[in-house]
């Protein structure tokens, strides 16, 4: 077999015309370059170099490979170069997963972080809410999730997943503008009668709504649901209903009045999770990013609580 070291000596041999000089280059002794052909001529089957009392003259097969090997070098130094760079995160690929509104308001600027300071990286991402992309952590499909919990609808992660804590959402209440209920803050036992606009039965945002009216002594009349709360806030702004959402879902509309509840805040929780495996060296650049994402989203109702 070939050995590139070899190779790589050849190469200078020729360019120079000189083991001397080849060895000087390469900083080896004038008599490692020579065992180094002596080597390689052995390995290929041909003398490489006539001999003679104070110089050398390359063979036709030593021009011939030095001239298809300095091609081959070339393409070995790249791609030892791209292994460094990956390695040190400079270049590779991160898989990202995220949920909407998260995808909205933080993911944008760790993206333009990430493809900015590392423009070599790719970055793909992936968007669905976190019982879905958990199992794909998990499998290591994806590198690094975004990921939410309620208060009143704890999660356990497993125990093979690092929790970066990203920011914590206050829940706020949406009412159309001008209703009799729209204050600063606001008693949820005060909209009982009122229809309301929720997210898909089964979610995490409408456990939490039925836990929390239920502490109030009443069951919510659930009259439209819809994930997008884009939506909502538009069904919201028609008048048609109230709704309970996390800040990140909420946009100021001269048609909708938020507010937070009077009684004890509630909020939703938003992390970062990895494999505590995974090695991929763009993970601690992309944690970075969002630390810093979730510092810039901060806001009256919303509270970064990751540290650098």
């Amino acid at each position: 077999m070939l050995n590139p070291v070899h190779l790589r000596t050849l190469v200078e041999v020729v360019r120079t015309g000189s083991f001397a000089e080849a060895a000087r280059r390469l900083g080896y002794t004038s008599s490692a370059v020579s065992q180094q052909i002596s080597a390689f001529e052995r390995a290929v089957g041909v003398t490489l170099f006539e001999r003679e009392a104070h110089s050398i003259r390359p063979a036709s097969a030593a021009l011939l490979i030095a001239d298809r090997g300095g091609e081959l070098l070339a393409a070995w130094d790249g791609f030892e170069h791209e292994i460094r760079a990956m390695v040190q995160g400079l270049r590779g690929r991160l898989r990202l997963g995220t949920f909407p509104t998260a995808s909205a308001r933080v993911v944008p600027f760790a993206v333009a972080r990430l493809s900015a300071e590392l423009p070599d990286a790719e970055i793909r991402l992936d968007e669905a809410e976190p019982d879905d992309v958990l199992p794909l952590v998990l499998s290591g499909e994806l590198d690094l999730a975004l990921v939410y919990s309620y208060d009143l609808v704890p999660v356990t992660w497993p125990e093979e997943l690092t929790v970066l804590p990203l920011l914590d959402e206050s829940l706020l209440v949406l009412v159309p503008a001008g209703h009799p209920a729209a204050r600063p803050a606001v008693r949820l036992d005060d909209l009982a009668g009122e229809r309301w606009i929720a997210s898909r039965d089964g979610t995490s945002g409408a456990t939490c709504l039925v836990r929390l009216c239920a502490a109030s002594g009443f069951a919510p009349r659930i009259a439209f649901r819809s994930n997008d709360y884009d939506v909502v806030q538009s069904l919201v702004s028609a008048g048609v209903g109230v709704a309970l959402v996390p800040a990140l879902g909420y946009k100021p509309s001269p048609g909708v009045h938020a507010m937070p509840l009077r009684q004890k805040p509630l909020r939703r929780h938003v992390s970062a999770v990895h494999r505590s495996a995974n090695t991929n060296p763009l993970l601690r650049d992309a944690l970075s990013a969002l630390r810093e994402a979730g510092a810039r989203a901060g806001g009256e109702f919303i509270h970064p609580t990751a540290q650098s």
